[in-house]
Parts: C-alpha cells; structure tokens; sequence
C-alpha cells in the first residue's frame, strides 16, 4: 500500500504545484534530448548525476509542498514561524534547482552539440514543427493544471 500513498502524493504535486510540472517538463526535455539524439557526449557517470539531481529537485519539491499543507492545516492566521517553515522549504528547492542548473550547464555545455541540433533541425523541418508542437502542449501543462490558490479558493466559496 505505501507504493500507492506514495503514487498518490507524486500526482497531487503534479496535479497541483506549477513548479513540479515545471521541474517535470524541463527534465522529459533534457532526457529526450539526451536518450532519443546522440547530440551530446554524456558518460554514464554524469548521466547518473544528472538524474540524481533531477530526482532531488523533484523530491524537494514534493517536501515543500507536505511543508506547506501542513503548516496551512495548522494554521489559518498568519505566523512568523508558519512563514519561516514555508521560506526555508521552498529556498531548498531553490537551493537545489540552481545547482542543478549549474551542474547541467557543466555538463552539456557542448557548443558542437548545439551546432549539430541546429542543423538537424533546420534539415527536419517537421521534426522541428513536432518540437514546437510539443512545447506549446508543455506550456499548456505547465500553466493550466490545478493550482493550490484555485483550489483554496474553491474551497472557500463553497463553505460560504
């Protein structure tokens, strides 16, 4: 059963937290770019890295939220403390996010790599319109899930 809590907890944040569908989105992409072309020169090692800093990213993620729902739960009013404990949550996943960066930048700075997708994107112009396609679904994902604001919200007109 703790598979399905968990599997539960994982499609509330996607379902409802911006950021994680953001977090989501960004790693299909570098991971579509990196499985489904062989633009990049990636070692297994960096691979790992980059998927363990992707997971960890994702996993702050779902920790700030748990964070953040439960110091709503407890409190209604607005605290010093309860804002201090929803910062310090979401300042890890910051924290996380902007070495990941940093490392991803490290690791697939590869000038030659870019030169070779412009070129097979400006040779596959329907390939090119499928990538174009598929960000404007992303961006529609991104920006059109539930957020927790429209939920509270909702929530509130009901009890009224």
């Amino acid at each position: 059963m703790g598979f399905v809590y968990a599997g539960r907890g994982v499609a509330y944040c996607i379902a409802r937290e911006r950021n994680m569908r953001i977090h989501l989105t960004f790693t299909a992409y570098m991971f579509g770019f990196l499985t489904v072309f062989d633009f990049f020169k990636v070692s297994k090692t960096e691979y790992a890295v980059l998927i363990a800093l992707c997971a960890l990213v994702m996993s702050l993620e779902a920790v700030n939220t748990a964070i953040e729902r439960a110091v709503d739960q407890t409190s209604r009013e607005t605290s010093e403390l309860a804002r201090v404990a929803k910062d310090t949550a979401a300042g890890a996943v910051l924290i996380a996010a902007a070495a990941s960066v940093i490392c991803g930048i490290v690791i697939l700075w590869q000038p030659d790599a870019f030169r070779a997708m412009f070129e097979y994107y400006k040779s596959h112009l329907g390939i090119f319109a499928i990538l174009i396609i598929s960000i404007i679904f992303s961006l529609f994902f991104i920006f059109h899930g539930k957020t927790r604001q429209s939920n509270e919200k909702k929530a509130e007109s009901d009890n009224k």
